[in-house]
């Protein structure tokens, strides 16, 4: 037998390297991506990548590596990352503080760009930072502990990594700025700090995605996008895009508690999608193992498609919308419940209760429909809000709800 010298079979490896990042990615290539991704930044020994700690920095890391083995170019303002820094207030009434200069907390957005030499740029974006240990974002009860955030939002860091991997490989007539954001769970740090310090021109930008908490999508195979009203090209392409029998539930609004706010403020067409809030959010129980994986690729393969039926369209109108925090009731007392964001039928399903709250107290379960709240009628979630903030703490309510399609009542003092 002839033996391969160790400098062909370096030879060979390089080749074999070359060939793979030169090839589009497979169904199945992609889904082992995810997961490795995901498992990979939701990792106890990431501790759940709070902005400015040794964990997020080891996933900004990990996403720079991935940018490189891809081939995007850097776009940051240090190859692909783009530091800032936050100065947090003393006075508790006064906002943070985001620029480059001065003591604080300091994160790093990674950034990638795919030049196809068009006039216009299609924003991906997603953010990589959690909770670390928990503080005051954590809705777990007990000792500190790692939330290592898998679905929130390992799982949209992941697409959008799988995203670039795709698009790398296809004709566009658009560019691509891959961004994930650092110190999203702060307060949209990351995201807000770029629209003011970008690093291409934003008069370039054609529109923006968002892929937030994408990772758990349902028996149904439910899809939320938020933002449907921000431009009148969107409604139109979401069906043609629906190849996979995706459910789409929709909203207009362009603004919301993720990085895509930070962009539609700039005048700019955003969509956000997110597969729906689940009892382990912002829990230290938000594990890879409990991600979907087949259904985070559908989601990848939906936004791909989309991407290319808004392709065959000049640069999209941007429409203000109605403001969901902006026209929303400002309630004092709280049910003690999550809402099923995802839910369409009359009613506000409750997706999860919390613990030592007046819904637990009152025996309401997950899957309970609240369809009455003393005399206002429930149908959706903005007259369950309308309903709530009518009532100050201490006040006794009848509550009304289906449980198995039987209708109950029950008094509950919030």
């Amino acid at each position: 037998m002839k033996y391969l010298s160790k400098y062909t079979l370096v030879a060979i490896a390089v080749a074999l390297f070359t060939w793979s990042c030169n090839t589009a990615p497979t169904d199945e290539s992609l889904k082992d991506g995810l997961k490795e991704d995901v498992t990979f930044l939701a990792a106890d020994d990431l501790a759940g990548r709070a902005i400015g700690t040794e964990g997020e920095q080891k996933a900004a890391e990990y996403l720079d590596t991935e940018f490189k083995e891809i081939g995007l170019e850097p776009k940051g303002t240090e190859e692909y990352f783009q530091p800032f820094t936050v100065s947090k207030p003393t006075n508790p009434h006064e906002e943070a503080v985001i620029g480059t200069d001065g003591e604080g907390v300091t994160g790093r957005n990674v950034i990638g760009y795919i030049d196809n030499k068009s006039e216009n740029t299609i924003v991906i974006g997603a953010h990589f930072d959690h909770l670390g240990m928990g503080g005051s974002g954590s809705l777990h009860r007990g000792d500190s502990a790692i939330h290592n955030g898998a679905d929130d939002n390992a799982s949209g860091t992941a697409a959008l990594v799988a995203l670039a991997r795709i698009l790398k490989h296809e004709k566009h007539n658009s560019n691509f700025l891959f961004i994930a954001f650092s110190g999203e769970e702060n307060g949209l740090w990351g995201s807000n700090y770029f629209v003011k310090n970008p690093t291409i021109d934003l008069s370039e930008v054609n529109y923006m995605i968002n892929m937030d908490m994408v990772g758990r999508l349902n028996a149904e195979k439910t899809l939320a996008i938020n933002g449907v009203g921000t431009s009148p090209s969107f409604v139109p392409a979401l069906d043609l895009a629906n190849a996979d029998s995706l459910k789409l539930v929709t909203s207009e609004s362009g603004v919301g508690p993720s990085d895509h706010t930070s962009f539609y403020l700039q005048d700019l067409p955003v969509l956000h999608f997110f597969t729906g809030q689940h009892e382990d959010y912002h829990k230290p129980s938000d594990d890879s193992e409990l991600i979907n994986y087949d259904g985070l690729l559908l989601v990848v393969k939906y936004i791909d498609r989309l991407v290319d039926q808004l392709d065959t369209k000049p640069k999209l109108a941007f429409t203000k919308t109605k403001d969901s925090n902006g026209d929303s009731p400002r309630f004092t007392v709280s049910l003690g419940v999550v809402p099923d964001y995802l839910f369409d039928g009359k009613g506000m399903r409750i997706d999860g209760v919390s613990e030592d709250k007046p819904a637990q107290a009152a025996g309401l379960l997950k899957g309970d429909v609240v369809i009455q709240m003393g005399d206002s009628t429930i149908v959706d979630m903005m007259s369950y809000m309308r309903a709530l903030s009518a009532f100050k703490k201490g006040d006794e309510v009848l509550l009304g709800y289906e449980r198995g399609g039987e209708k109950k009542e029950v008094k509950v003092v919030l």
